[in-house]
């Protein structure tokens, strides 16, 4: 069965508010997904989709088609001009999705693999840039610490283009029940700090790891660093005094990708 929503009705705020409250957002456990690209790896990587939601015009697109004919969801038409407010655009978007997100469980995490965790990030923007990077360089995880932006929040999920979906995405408390987990599975845990003793393409990268990336103003916690294995640092030329967050976590991640690539053959 279809349903219709036509108005700014109960339903329709429930939705928007997820857009900009992130406290709504974790009490119903969704968030509003726009976009070809993050709907359609949210699919692929097996996010629970709650609810598709059409423009109802009258001839969709084949990738739209086949995901509102083959998806087990809820399905709403609603009107045009509602569709473009919960996509935030100016133009309707042939689908939104409204999808589930999975428990914050660290025994979700492959051990194996490459783990990122960002500490504390303030800005959306930056944690789906990292999230990004982590996909792109073949990281599995992304665990994110303490008091931080929300990888939930649009504004990541944007910035990742979708490659949030393509992770095990836990938010844990602080960095106590992270270190404990990655100390049961053997996990190497590496810092990036500007200040570490260790050049980059010098610290061993292979094997269970957990690269953690701290704060973009101040850094790692003062647990975190205790925590680490080894501090790595990266080399640079010119006047910078240090990189943005993302950008130094997504260094050491090619790094990690580079030597890894290499024990493979």
């Amino acid at each position: 069965m279809t349903i219709k929503v036509t108005t700014r009705n109960a339903r329709f705020q429930q939705w928007e508010a997820l857009l900009h409250n992130r406290t709504k957002r974790h009490r119903q456990g969704e968030l509003v997904v726009q976009g070809v690209r993050p709907i359609t790896l949210a699919v692929e990587h097996g996010w629970r989709i709650r609810t598709l939601i059409s423009d109802g015009r009258p001839k969709l697109s084949s990738w739209a088609r086949d995901l509102w004919k083959s998806t087990p969801a809820e399905q709403v038409v609603m009107a045009p001009e509602l569709v473009a407010e919960l996509g935030e655009k100016d133009e309707p978007s042939e689908l939104l999705a409204i999808v589930e997100m999975p428990a914050d469980d660290l025994s979700r995490l492959d051990p194996a693999g490459v783990t990122v965790v960002f500490d504390r990030p303030t800005q959306p923007g930056n944690l789906g840039t990292l999230a990004r990077s982590a996909d792109a360089f073949g990281a599995s995880s992304l665990v994110v610490t303490g008091h931080a932006a929300d990888p939930y929040d649009p504004r990541a999920v944007r910035s990742s283009t979708g490659s949030l979906f393509a992770l095990d995405v836990v938010r844990a408390p602080g960095h106590a029940p992270v270190v404990e987990w990655a100390r049961q599975h053997g996990c190497r845990v590496v810092g990036t700090d500007e200040t570490g003793s260790v050049d980059v393409r010098d610290a061993d990268l292979t094997g269970p790891l957990v690269v953690v990336v701290g704060n973009e103003t101040t850094g790692m916690t003062a647990g975190w660093r205790e925590a680490c294995d080894v501090l790595v640092s990266i080399p640079m030329a010119g006047s910078a005094s240090s990189l943005n967050a993302a950008t130094a976590g997504s260094i050491v991640l090619e790094e990690a990708f580079r030597q890894r690539r290499l024990v493979a053959g």
